[in-house]
């Protein structure tokens, strides 16, 4: 693994854990980063906020995902920055530091698996574990240009991952390269059967029109580029209700998952941090059960978009990665547009990837594709078969 001449802020400061292959495998010779959301054997799972990691001990396993790898033949290298309790998609924390975006020095590096991403795209790690819920892979992914997959829903356990809202919660991989993103990618979901190969790829119309207009031309090149030849819309006129609903259901499995230690322990968030957990903190009965009956009718259609055989093309992010900092009307417009994009996966329990296949004004554009749900081993294939841009 080549070396860096400093970690780009991409580990948790302090103490750098590092453990030895479990066995001998696919994996041999690679070395592995996880998100400080996940367990390592030993060590406290901080998750981006002091006032979590004072109240932690060390844990007394690794979550399944870290043994699998280390089980693989990979070597832990240390732990990552997160973003506080997962509650972003910008990569800033004003407890650990944000970490340096490799690729687009300046700009974020996306979050809230933000320090897994900078480690892979910067050569500190080969792979790295990161979680994503409504994208806190594929958006640094896209941003940092790599490789980001996020398993269906329930294909890798959760067991040892700091819960933040576990019906959309998802742990997921980093790497350079797509071959080797496979490779791994089947050693976590402890699966080595055939794949399909794809058959339909579909353009998701109504995404595009989402994301800034020179960065959609781009995308949308590298998308026919790969064959999507046929359009497809997926939110049926209403983009924002896919975003509505992430925001209420995430909101209220987050209430379940964190609200008594927030109410208790009454923690130091971040200043763009602390109003989502307000705004999670508040979230009503009678606004989940609207949106919880709206996801079921959503995730129906959007399955039934993706039998066997069929990916679906669309942008991971609105955009390039922003310049440090997002704030008011820009971090409004960034988020309104993000989730709409990044949701899509989560509502419908679908596994998606995003690919370094484009760039703007210097900076990488990651373009996603969604299979259909358990077709996790088909998606890895096809990311290895592409020939990526040099």
């Amino acid at each position: 693994m080549a070396a860096a001449p400093d970690d780009f802020g991409a580990f948790v400061p302090g103490h750098r854990c590092r453990l030895a292959p479990l066995a001998s495998g696919p994996l041999d010779g690679l070395a592995f980063a996880v998100k400080d959301l996940i367990d390592v054997a030993g060590e406290i799972t901080g998750g981006g906020n002091p006032d979590w990691r004072s109240g932690q001990h060390p844990a007394a396993d690794s979550a399944p995902a870290v043994q699998r790898l280390l089980e693989a033949g990979a070597a832990l290298a240390g732990k990552t920055v997160t973003d506080e309790l997962a509650f972003s998609l910008e990569g800033e924390n004003v407890h650990t530091g944000t970490p340096v975006n490799p690729r687009a020095p300046g700009r974020l590096p996306g979050g809230s698996s933000s320090g897994s991403a900078v480690a892979v795209a910067a050569g500190l790690a080969d792979l790295a574990l990161g979680t994503d819920t409504g994208g806190s892979v594929r958006v640094p992914a896209g941003f940092c240009g790599i490789f980001g997959f996020r398993p269906s829903h329930g294909r890798v356990p959760l067991d040892g991952v700091i819960p933040f809202a576990p019906s959309y919660d998802t742990v997921g991989l980093f790497a350079r390269d797509g071959a080797l993103l496979e490779k791994a990618g089947r050693c976590l979901l402890e699966d080595a059967g055939t794949a399909a190969a794809p058959r339909r790829l579909l353009l998701a119309r109504d995404a595009f029109a989402l994301v800034d207009p020179a960065a959609a031309l781009v995308l949308r090149g590298a998308a026919e580029g790969l064959g999507a030849a046929e359009d497809a819309d997926i939110y049926g006129g209403a983009a924002a209700d896919f975003r509505e609903a992430y925001r209420v259901l995430q909101g209220a499995e987050i209430a379940t998952a964190l609200g008594d230690w927030i109410r208790q322990r009454r923690p130091v968030f971040g200043e763009t941090i602390a109003p989502r957990f307000a705004d999670a903190l508040s979230v009503t009965t009678d606004d989940v059960l609207r949106w919880r009956h709206w996801r079921q009718t959503a995730a129906g259609r959007i399955r039934d978009m993706l039998p066997p055989g069929t990916l679906l093309l669309l942008p991971t992010t609105p955009g390039i990665a922003p310049r440090r900092f997002l704030r008011d009307a820009a971090a409004r417009d960034f988020y309104a547009a993000a989730l709409a994009l990044t949701s899509v996966a989560g509502h419908a329990g679908l596994p998606a990837l995003s690919l370094p296949l484009a760039e703007l004004d210097g900076c990488p554009l990651g373009l996603s594709v969604l299979a259909g749900a358990g077709q996790d081993e088909a998606l890895l294939a096809y990311a290895a078969s592409l020939r990526m841009p040099s």
